[in-house]
């Protein structure tokens, strides 16, 4: 409670402005995002790794300041444990993307359990953690997939652009891609394409221009946010 005691005027002046700054400004106000990532956050994505160019994908996000989500097949993973624990020691998050890359709407439920359950134990004796986002391969979900997924407490993750490298895009058609993301949007990359690697250093040069920064994905929203 503020007294009625008389102050003088510039005091008061003080006191009222004080005031008038308390009153707008909540208490639980997040926190400021680093001038850098004003425009928000992105989740870069890489799809089917472990493979044989993991280390050049890892050196190069590294090299350009780059933090992305590594949807891990199972059967990579367990294959090459040491790529697994590299992405973990680049910064990288490891995330579920089945064992086999099946077309998981087509399997019993058995079926897919199994895809998923066997890609989470192999991620972890590989020293990559236990996922807690999972993105079904080519996208393709249904009720029975999602339920077996937020069985092994994995939030799907789709994305919001498709950088179409999978498909033969060229290194400018995937910065183009990157180019379309606003802030929360996750792009769908993958782990083997000559030209992704080739991007790296311009998707890096992209994001910054736009005041965006690579993020990680929210399991709770889906959506890319701080580290």
């Amino acid at each position: 409670m503020v007294t009625a005691k008389r102050v003088p005027t510039a005091l008061a002046a003080t006191a009222a402005a004080a005031l008038t700054v308390t009153a707008t400004t909540p208490s639980t106000a997040a926190p400021a995002r680093p001038a850098a990532c004003g425009a928000g956050y992105v989740g870069l994505t890489f799809d089917d790794g472990p493979s044989g160019n993991t280390t050049k994908l890892l050196g190069a996000l590294r090299q350009n300041g780059l933090r992305a989500t590594m949807f891990n097949q199972g059967q990579y993973a367990a294959a090459n444990p040491s790529l697994v624990r590299a992405q973990v020691t680049a910064g990288m998050w490891v995330a579920n993307h089945s064992y086999t890359h099946p077309h998981l709407t087509r399997l019993s439920q058995a079926q897919i359990d199994s895809e998923i359950s066997r890609t989470q134990q192999a991620i972890a004796n590989a020293g990559g953690g236990t996922p807690r986002l999972f993105r079904p391969p080519y996208g393709e979900t249904n009720a029975t997939v999602k339920s077996v997924a937020a069985r092994y407490g994995l939030t799907e993750i789709i994305w919001h652009v498709d950088s179409q490298d999978w498909n033969g895009a060229s290194t400018e058609s995937i910065v183009q891609s990157v180019a379309r993301l606003t802030n929360g949007q996750i792009i769908l990359m993958h782990d083997w394409p000559a030209n992704t690697l080739a991007a790296v250093p311009r998707i890096a040069q992209t994001l910054a221009s736009r005041g965006l920064c690579a993020g990680t994905i929210s399991p709770q929203t889906g959506r890319a946010v701080a580290p």
